[in-house]
Formats: structure tokens, C-alpha cells, sequence
């Protein structure tokens, strides 16, 4: 294949995964169709990414290294920078031109993302959302570019659309070149709180300090890949980045009272800390619970004053892919020595005096756990800092990510609002594998973000606290999601700006379907050792939905295709639904066994409720009544066992041989169940059976069950005791939409209901109240 000719199979995948829907191979028929194999959904393999899944022998990936250098202007809530950018071009082809994402013009009236959504008005409106009306009201928004030249200080033409930024070259960048070139901008933070996105400041009006959340800051090489050339497509505040891979020096200019935290290692603490900071600091180095490097005492006396000199904050990161930072004079900076798979990883938090009742005691904990957690079903944590910050948000960056929990001014929180925050922490330092290491493109494929990573975030929860009450993951809960009418829903493999339940679709269903992959589909022996292949594989690159998809087959031999197509290609939910029980016995022609079942149903048939009501009330009986009426047959047994009987029976007993015998003498109850797949999607049939005496037995039928007929099937099953109940996914492994159809005979779900008086919570209060602040009060 030629190169001309692969780009454009590649485009034309792309194009494909952009509005992936399951292709039916047989329509019409009730096989043929779930079962086959993706085929041509998925891109063609090739020298950049083998059938396996595995990175191809030609395999590339580009770089981009940036010396920064920035100040934050706190009476201004500015950033002014510079940074000059080394670019190497890995690729075979040779580049005209480079692409630069400016993330912060999301917030400017041209971009697409302030017009293209619908919107109405309602009795209640937020500022953000009347602001969103008519329009920011202050401070000019986005990058502003003073300047962009090569490394010998002659200008380059450059273009910017929205959110990207064509830099033109004198000449190509060849293959195998790199080039030097610098950048200086400016641009006015925003107010997170009130425009949104995932960067800006937080005022707080009690003590007129700022806490700024340095993110999405700096003009950003965009991803050039094998897969679909330049992804310049634009940031509207959703989908979120994709990134190269480089080293970073950043050089943060701040107020002199600020403490600064950022990507990466600081090179120069002993200049920006006090003395007794920096002791902490070295103290913290070999600690095993979090020491306070910037206590809050610090922090109170801080506030109430604010410094006119500067200092400058050195960092510097290695192999990464972004590059964020907080700095506020308001922060408590807390740290801890883990120990993860023998590499000594700095964890720690900042958080202000409204989170210190909750982070001080569990922040930095929780990141330890999350990393270790994480390195054990993935890779081992590369990096030497991880680090959690409170700032009412949920956002990720390498080694560092912003989260929320707070408590109440009394110091009291509700369970909620602490299950919460460690939840968050733990997605958003789980980010730090996907995508900050396995770097997968956000903004086409949510799902290989969120999806992934909210899958290990169950799995850290609940080896965090055997009753941390995961709220995504387990089976049962994306069932309200999956029952929702078609035109609400669409597949996983769909572009994140076209999602209409994002939570659902690109973290829930996702994590949902690896947890039904690894407990009911694969077992966690042979899902683990796969996942973890994908997570080695492309650990430090970019893959694609197929290399996951392939590596996921290809490292354990299971067949996962039908999987694939329905769970993440199309929006068909599980419901199969047990229709019948039958029971069979065996003929034993044994006329003592045989004619008392014979003697049964002849009562059963002879009996009506005629006859019941004649017999209760007496009715005196002609036959009965005249005995002349009565003959041989009156006072026959045809159900007695004769002694020709119990000969003919013996004759054919020793005629058996050893095997019939043994059959014969085993007794087996035969149950043929009948199952409906009514919802589309093909699952195993997990059956729980109930036996007369009490016991049970759960017994797993493969999906490959349906590959002849999709529709209905059935199944019988041979049982040594009697059997009184079966019930389909009794530990709702499967997301089943209608249990009800689930059980036989069928059940009668139980349910409660009380009368009250209607109450209005006050926006955003727990509905589960906080029982902790309720027992300060008791006398």
C-alpha cells in the first residue's frame, strides 16, 4: 500500500470511529450478526500498529520540549509568559506548518463553544448561565500572542483559528529535524467559578485572597500522528487534549507570600521556603504520614497581609505530556514518602482552611493508595510526585490534579461530601495513568480517558474500604442509563462533543463493561494480564480503540469481538428474560416407580372442582347407592404392580448395560428452560438454582450460547436434586434491565412508601444530612 493511499484508509477510519455504529452483517436474520467479527470497523493494521495490538516496528511519536517562563500578576489576575519550544519531527513526512492548541480562547464570544449549544430560560438563572447569554462582562479573555520567532529571533507568520494556532515555516520541517522556536503571550485569568473551564482563580471574599489554578496556560504543540496527521480539533471546553510528549523547565514569578505546586520537581526550594519549611520538607522526605510543610497557622497569618516582592519557583518534569501548577498564599502544603513497587514517590496535597477537616486527614493518604493501587493494575508509577489539590474542581494533569471537598465552617462534613472527595482524588490522580501516561486522544475518544480510568477508580475505591459505596463500576448501576428511549442515547464509540449523557456514556458504561470484562466475561487472571499488556504497550504513546481492543484478545485468547460490538458499538441494553421451565424425568420402567407417577396423574386429571364440591356436600352417588351397578371394574386396581410386571421389569433390568444402568439408577430431574434476549445486547446465562433442600448452585453459560440464534435459545440442564427456583444474574453481574423477568416462578419485588410533607433542599445540601455536625449539637 502506498503511503498516499494508507493516509487515506486511515482518514477514512477515522471518519468511521468518529460515528461508529454496529454494522450488521446478516440483517434481517437471527444470527450472523453480533457475533461476527469487527472486521472492517476497525483500521486496517500497518507498520505504525500491528494486529496484535501492539505498537508496529515503524512506529512513531513526535516531542515537544518547552523552557517557560511566566509571572501571575495577583492585583491584575494576569499571566504574562514566554517559552521557547524544541519540536522534533518523528515522523516520515515533512511538516510546512505546526499547530498550536490556545485552550484559554474557549472563553472568547468568536469560539464555536460559546454559540453552538442550544439554551432557555428558567425561573432561576446562575450567573454563569446569564452570563453565558449575554456574554463575558470585564477583562478580555484568551491568549493574546505578542510574538512568535525562531530560535534567531526572525518572525513567523502564524494564524490563529479559535482555539488552534498555525505556526508557518520558512521551509518543511524535515523528517528526523527539529526546530527551535519561541513564544511570548499574555492573557487575563478567568473566574472558574463563574465563566467555567478548567483553569482560572477562586476569590474569596471573606479574606480577599486568590487561589489560582494554573491550567491549559500556555500555547501547546498539538498531536501530529500516524492515525490522523494533525488533531487540531477545536478545544469547546469538553473533549478534552491530546498532547506530545517533552521535558519541561518552567521558571513561575508569583508574590513572595505564595506557595506554588506544579508539575514536576522544584529545583529550588531551599531558596523559595523558609528555613523551618524546608526542615519539613526534608523531614517529609522519609515520612510515612503526611507532615504539614506549610502549617496552617502559616497559612492564617498569610492571609491577613499581602507581599509586594516577587520570588520565582523552578520546576522541572521529565517525560511528560502538560505541565499545570496552583500558587495562592492560602494554601496548606502537606507531603509523605510512598513506597510504590520500590520507587520513592513524593504524595502530596494542598488545601486551604475550608478543606483542612478533610484533607489533612485523608488527601495525601488517598494519593499514596491511588498510585500504588493503580501501579499494581497497570505500570508502576513513573513519576517521583503526585500531588492533590482542593480547589472546588475535578481536573488532571501529570502529577498533579485539582479536586473538591469541603467542609462546614463548624469543621463538620457529611459522609457524602468525604466519600466524594476521596472518590474524586482517586479518579484525578488515577488521570496520571490515563491519559497522562497511556496518552490516548481525548478529544476523539473519551471513553479511553474516563472510561478506563473511572474502571481503576472502582477498582482503588474498593480496595480502599471494603463498603466504599462505588457509584461507577458495578453492573446494576448504569441499568437506569441503559433503559433511557434510543434518541437519548448513543455509543460508546462516538465523539465526545456529540454525547448527550456524558457522565453515563463516557465513565460509566465504559468502567461498567471492563467490570462485567473482568468479573463475569474474562475472569480477573486473564483480564488482568491483558490490561496490564495494554497499559505496558502503550505506556508513553498514543493508541487508538483497536490497539485496546486487539491487545485485549490478543494477551488472553478470548474472543471479544461480540463484546466490542455490542457493549461500546451500539446502544442495545441486557434484558434476557427465563420464559419457561420444563421438567423431564426418565421412563425407569421400573412398574413401582412408574405407576405410582402414572396413579398421581390420573388423580390430578380426574379431579375438578365439579367433583370436589359434589364430594364436600354430600351428593349421594347412583353407583354408590345401587352396589348392581358395580362389575370387575369397580374394584379394579389398574395402578397395582403385578408379579409379571416386577418379571418383565427384572428381565429388562440385567438386559441394561453397566452405563445405562448407572443412568438409569441416578435418577436425573431434566430442566429445559427457555431464555428471550429482549434487550439485543448477548451476555452469559448465569443461573442460580434453588434446591429442595435448601441449597443452591450457581452455574455460568457462555454468550457464544446466542451465536446461532440471537433471539431465543434454550438449554437443558441435568440435576441430582429436585429444583424449586432458578433466577437468572443473581449477583447483577450483567446491567439486565428487567429483573423481573429474571426469576422462576416469577417473584413479586417488595417496596416501601410513606407519606410526608414536601421539602425544598437549599441547592446543593446533602440530601443525606451530616450526622456528624448533628452529634456537636446534642447537650
Amino acid at each position: 500500500m502506498t503511503k498516499r493511499t494508507l493516509c487515506l484508509a486511515l482518514g477514512i477510519s477515522a471518519a468511521t470511529w468518529a460515528q461508529a455504529q454496529d454494522i450488521m452483517n446478516n440483517p434481517g436474520a437471527n444470527h450472523g450478526n453480533r457475533f461476527e467479527q469487527l472486521g472492517t470497523i476497525l483500521p486496517d493494521p500497518n507498520g505504525y500498529r500491528s494486529a496484535s495490538g501492539a505498537p508496529g516496528p515503524q512506529y512513531w511519536q513526535q516531542r515537544a520540549d518547552y523552557d517557560i517562563s511566566a509571572t501571575l500578576d495577583d492585583i491584575h489576575q494576569k499571566i504574562t509568559g514566554a517559552e521557547t519550544v524544541t519540536y522534533y519531527n518523528n515522523s516520515p513526512d515533512p511538516l510546512s506548518y505546526l499547530w498550536l492548541q490556545l485552550d484559554e480562547n474557549e472563553h472568547r464570544p468568536s469560539s464555536d463553544n460559546n454559540s453552538f449549544d442550544g439554551s432557555k430560560m428558567s425561573d432561576k438563572m446562575s450567573l454563569r448561565a446569564v452570563n453565558g447569554l449575554v456574554g463575558h462582562d470585564g477583562p478580555v479573555l484568551g491568549d493574546s500572542i505578542l510574538s512568535i520567532t525562531d530560535a534567531a529571533g526572525n518572525k513567523l507568520p502564524y494564524t490563529i483559528n479559535q482555539t488552534m494556532m498555525r505556526v508557518d515555516l520558512p521551509k518543511a520541517l524535515a523528517p528526523g529535524a527539529k526546530i527551535v522556536f519561541k513564544v511570548n503571550w499574555f492573557y487575563n485569568i478567568s473566574n472558574r467559578m463563574v465563566e467555567g473551564g478548567r483553569g482560572g482563580y477562586e476569590y474569596f471574599k471573606e479574606d480577599g485572597n486568590y487561589l489560582y489554578t494554573i491550567t491549559q496556560w500556555y500555547p501547546r504543540m498539538a498531536v501530529y500522528s500516524d492515525f490522523q496527521g494533525w488533531q487540531n480539533k477545536q478545544f469547546t471546553g469538553r473533549g478534552e487534549f491530546a498532547l506530545a510528549f517533552g521535558n519541561f523547565k518552567v521558571h513561575m514569578t508569583v508574590p513572595a507570600d505564595h506557595i506554588v505546586g506544579g508539575t514536576g520537581e522544584c529545583q529550588n526550594y531551599k531558596e523559595v521556603l523558609s528555613p523551618a519549611q524546608f526542615q519539613r520538607w526534608q523531614q517529609a522526605q522519609s515520612s510515612k504520614s503526611p507532615v504539614e510543610i506549610v502549617t496552617l497557622d502559616e497559612v492564617k497569618k498569610a492571609m491577613q497581609s499581602k507581599a509586594s516582592a516577587t520570588k520565582t519557583y523552578v520546576f522541572e518534569a521529565h517525560n511528560v505530556r502538560d505541565f499545570a501548577w496552583v500558587s495562592s498564599r492560602r494554601i496548606v502544603w502537606d507531603a509523605m514518602a510512598a513506597n510504590v513497587e520500590g520507587k520513592h514517590v513524593m504524595a502530596m496535597s494542598y488545601y486551604g482552611p475550608e478543606a483542612y477537616p478533610l484533607y489533612s486527614r485523608y488527601s495525601t493518604k488517598v494519593v499514596a493508595h491511588t498510585i500504588k493501587s493503580y501501579s499494581k493494575h497497570t505500570i508502576a508509577y513513573p513519576y517521583p510526585v503526585a500531588i492533590s489539590v482542593e480547589a472546588s474542581n475535578g481536573m488532571e494533569y501529570p502529577m498533579i490534579c485539582f479536586n473538591y471537598g469541603r467542609a462546614e465552617k463548624d469543621g463538620t462534613y457529611s459522609e457524602a461530601v468525604k466519600n466524594g472527595m476521596i472518590g474524586v482524588i482517586i479518579h484525578e490522580v488515577g488521570h496520571n495513568f490515563f491519559p497522562m501516561i497511556v496518552n490516548s486522544d481525548e478529544r476523539q475518544w473519551t471513553w479511553m480517558d474516563e472510561g478506563l480510568n473511572t474502571f481503576c477508580q472502582f477498582m482503588a475505591e474498593q480496595e480502599w474500604d471494603k463498603n466504599y459505596p462505588s457509584s461507577r463500576g458495578p453492573a446494576h448501576k448504569i441499568v437506569d442509563y441503559m433503559k433511557l428511549p434510543k434518541d437519548q442515547l448513543e455509543p460508546i464509540m462516538t465523539n465526545s462533543e456529540n454525547i448527550i449523557g456524558f457522565g453515563p456514556n463516557a465513565y460509566a458504561k465504559p468502567a461498567t463493561g471492563l467490570n462485567i470484562l473482568r468479573e463475569t466475561i474474562m475472569g480477573r487472571e486473564l483480564f488482568d494480564f491483558a490490561f496490564k499488556t495494554y497499559a505496558q504497550r502503550w505506556a508513553f504513546k498514543h493508541p487508538t480503540p483497536s490497539d485496546f481492543f486487539r491487545t485485549m484478545e490478543d494477551a488472553s485468547a478470548v474472543d471479544l469481538d461480540w463484546f466490542w460490538r455490542g457493549w461500546f458499538y451500539s446502544t442495545e441494553p441486557v434484558d434476557i428474560s427465563l420464559d419457561s421451565v420444563k421438567l423431564y424425568r426418565m421412563n425407569t420402567h421400573n412398574p413401582e416407580i412408574e405407576n405410582k407417577l402414572q396413579q398421581t396423574a390420573y388423580n390430578q386429571n380426574a379431579t375438578h372442582i365439579a367433583n370436589t364440591r359434589n364430594r364436600a356436600a354430600g351428593v349421594p352417588f347412583t353407583v354408590d347407592q345401587d352396589t348392581a351397578l358395580q362389575d370387575f371394574y369397580s374394584k379394579y386396581d389398574r395402578f397395582e404392580v403385578s408379579s409379571q410386571d416386577k418379571a418383565a421389569y427384572k428381565q429388562f433390568y440385567d438386559n441394561l448395560s453397566p452405563e445405562e444402568k448407572r443412568l438409569y439408577d441416578s435418577n436425573k430431574n431434566f430442566y429445559e428452560l427457555s431464555f428471550t434476549n429482549k434487550g439485543g445486547m448477548v451476555m452469559p446465562l448465569i443461573i442460580e438454582w434453588t434446591y429442595a433442600d435448601g441449597s443452591k448452585e450457581v452455574e455460568r453459560i457462555s454468550a457464544y450460547i446466542w451465536r446461532k440464534n440471537e433471539n431465543q435459545v434454550s438449554k437443558v440442564f441435568a440435576k441430582d436434586k429436585a429444583v424449586v427456583a432458578i433466577r437468572l444474574d443473581p449477583y447483577r453481574e450483567t446491567a439486565d434491565i428487567d429483573e423481573r423477568n429474571n426469576s422462576y416462578p416469577r417473584t413479586v419485588e417488595p417496596s416501601r412508601f410513606e407519606l410526608f410533607r414536601q421539602e425544598q433542599l437549599p441547592r446543593g445540601a446533602s440530601g443525606g444530612g451530616n450526622p456528624m455536625q448533628q452529634a456537636l449539637s446534642k447537650p
